[in-house]
C-alpha cells in the first residue's frame, strides 16, 4: 500500500521587484506549494501481497491461474496536512473471490518525527465490493531511520481487529472461527545506489491467528528484493522478485489437476507514475 507524504516547499516572495521595477528582472518568481493531494498510477506484471498471488481463479473459480504473467492496474490518492494527519485510497484488480474483481483500500492515520526516527500509526480497511467475506481491518505502527550514508530502514507491525483476515477463517460463511489477532511485522530498506537507481528488499512474517492455524494455515515469511529506477517527472519503473513460505499448506488445485501455489517466488515489474 502506499502512503506518499509529500513535503512542503518553501515560497520565495519578490517584494523588492514590487517596490523597485527596475530590479524586477533579477528577481525569483515565487514557488509554488506543493500540493498536500497526489495520485498514483501502477501497471504490474502480477500483484503479489505478503508474498501471495492475489489474482488465482479461472473459469468461474473451479480451476486456478498458474502463470507468472497475471497483470494489474492499480492506482489510488494521497492527502496529507502539514500537521502530520493523512488519508488516501489505494485500489487494484484482483480475482480470488467468487464475485469481485476489485480491492479498494481505505486509510488513514498521523506521522511525525521523535529525533532521528520517523513514526507513522494508523487504520487501513481492505474492502471487496463484489464478495464482502474478504473485507479486513488492521491496525499499523511503523518506526524509520533514514541516513544518507546508510539508507532507510523502516519496520512495520499490522495487527488484525475485524473478524476475519482476508477470508481464511471463513467467518463470514459461518465458520465460527476468527482472523481477529492475526499479526503481520515487516522489516524494509532502501537505498539509492547510484544516481536515481534505488535497491529495495524487505521481508515481513504473518502470524495467523489460531483459528485459523487451526485449519491448516501456517503463519509464513515472505520476500521481496529488487530496484527502481525513477525517469523523473514522477515516472519510475520497478523489478523485483517476491515470494514466500510454507506454499504447501496454501497450495491449492482446480478441477483440470493443475496446482497452483500463490507463495511461489516470482519476477515482477511495475511501472509507477507519480501525479
Amino acid at each position: 500500500m502506499m502512503h506518499r507524504k509529500p513535503v512542503l516547499a518553501g515560497v520565495s516572495i519578490a517584494a523588492a521587484a514590487f517596490f523597485a521595477p527596475q530590479f524586477a528582472a533579477a528577481q525569483t518568481a515565487a514557488a509554488p506549494e506543493v500540493s498536500p493531494l497526489t495520485a498514483n498510477v501502477t501497471l504490474t506484471s502480477l500483484y503479489k501481497y505478503r508474498g501471495q498471488d492475489q489474482d488465482i481463479l479461472k473459469d468461474g473459480g473451479s480451476n486456478f491461474k498458474t502463470s507468472a504473467f497475471k497483470p494489474a492496474i492499480q492506482g489510488g490518492f494521497d492527502y496529507a496536512h502539514e500537521s502530520g494527519f493523512y488519508f488516501g485510497n489505494w485500489n487494484s484488480s484482483v480475482n480470488w473471490l467468487d464475485g469481485n474483481s476489485i480491492e479498494s483500500d481505505l486509510y488513514g492515520g498521523y506521522k511525525f518525527k521523535a529525533g532521528v526516527l520517523d513514526f507513522d500509526v494508523g487504520v487501513l480497511g481492505y474492502l471487496y465490493a463484489g464478495n464482502t467475506a474478504g473485507n479486513t481491518v488492521e491496525l499499523y505502527g511503523a518506526m524509520g531511520y533514514t541516513s544518507e550514508a546508510v539508507g532507510t530502514f523502516t519496520f512495520k507491525y499490522s495487527h488484525t481487529v475485524s473478524d476475519d483476515y482476508f477470508n481464511y477463517a471463513g467467518n463470514s460463511g459461518g465458520s465460527g472461527l476468527k482472523g481477529t489477532n492475526t499479526g503481520y511485522f515487516n522489516l524494509a530498506y532502501t537505498k539509492e545506489i547510484v544516481p536515481k537507481l534505488t535497491l529495495k528488499v524487505a521481508g515481513g512474517y504473518t502470524h495467523m491467528s489460531s483459528d485459523i492455524r487451526s485449519l491448516g494455515y501456517k503463519s509464513y515469511w515472505d520476500y521481496s528484493v529488487g530496484a527502481s529506477y525513477d525517469f523523473g517527472a514522477g515516472l519510475s519503473l520497478a523489478g523485483m522478485v517476491q515470494g514466500a513460505t510454507e506454499g504447501s499448506s496454501y497450495e491449492v488445485t482446480g478441477d483440470n489437476g493443475e496446482t497452483l501455489n500463490p507463495n511461489k517466488a516470482r519476477f515482477v515489474v511495475a511501472l509507477t507514475k507519480t501525479f
